[in-house]
């Protein structure tokens, strides 16, 4: 993907996520009520916040974390409550600024909240690296090239997600374009595991690709990587 063509998915994703569905993820990651189909992606979202929790260590004092894409900033707070100082990133200002809001009072001063690009290396280096459900949107070309980006600035290890290529996702994105243009997420990219993890062994040798758990949960699928230095 061309600088251009980049730039231009970032920009989508933030005009969604900011102004088209600000409101929607403010319900999703609330306890309000919520519809059926939208019920099981908060439910498969919450199990892979554990899943992702559960690859780090208990006690994370002392310890730097980058939350790429953080949201409104659920995965952000439960990392600080283990001790971590945690920058947490976002391109939705409205979604950061949401964030900032619900950060329990005596967390305030282990969470420094960022409106930005998840690659803006002015942020430093880290201990370990967050990316839930955020590379999805880029082609795994990009995604393989944010990872070694990012893994120059990691000292432990990186935790992203990807959408696993299936039949059920495939149906689902097809059913997902029936709904009003207005309710779309930005676009998802499959991708094939084996070919991600030959893409990743070449692309990022430092890094040795290690436990990987799939969630699915109605309309949620997804599937975390964990990359480790030796």
């Amino acid at each position: 993907m061309s600088d251009a063509a980049y730039r231009d998915r970032l920009t989508r994703i933030e005009t969604y996520f900011d102004r088209t569905a600000v409101r929607a993820w403010e319900q999703m990651t609330s306890d309000a009520p919520l519809g059926r189909i939208r019920a099981t992606v908060r439910a498969g979202r919450e199990r892979m916040r554990a899943e992702i929790l559960s690859m780090l260590p208990e006690d994370l004092s002392g310890r730097r974390i980058l939350d790429a894409g953080c949201g409104t900033g659920a995965l952000a707070v439960e990392a600080a409550r283990r001790g971590a100082d945690v920058v947490a990133i976002d391109l939705s200002p409205k979604l950061v600024a949401l964030a900032r809001h619900r950060a329990p009072k005596d967390l305030v001063r282990r969470l420094d909240f960022h409106v930005g690009d998840l690659a803006d290396e002015a942020l430093g280096g880290f201990d370990y690296v967050i990316a839930m459900d955020v590379l999805i949107h880029y082609p795994m070309t990009d995604a393989v090239a944010t990872l070694k980006d990012l893994g120059a600035r990691t000292r432990h290890s990186l935790l992203f997600t990807f959408a696993p290529r299936t039949p059920l996702l495939a149906t689902m994105h097809a059913v997902g374009k029936l709904f009003p243009r207005s309710d779309r997420s930005p676009a998802i990219e499959p991708v094939a595991e084996r070919a991600l993890r030959d893409a990743l062994a070449r692309s990022v040798p430092a890094f040795e690709a290690c436990r990987s758990s799939r969630v699915t949960s109605g309309f949620y699928i997804s599937q975390v990587m964990e990359l480790v230095r030796p």
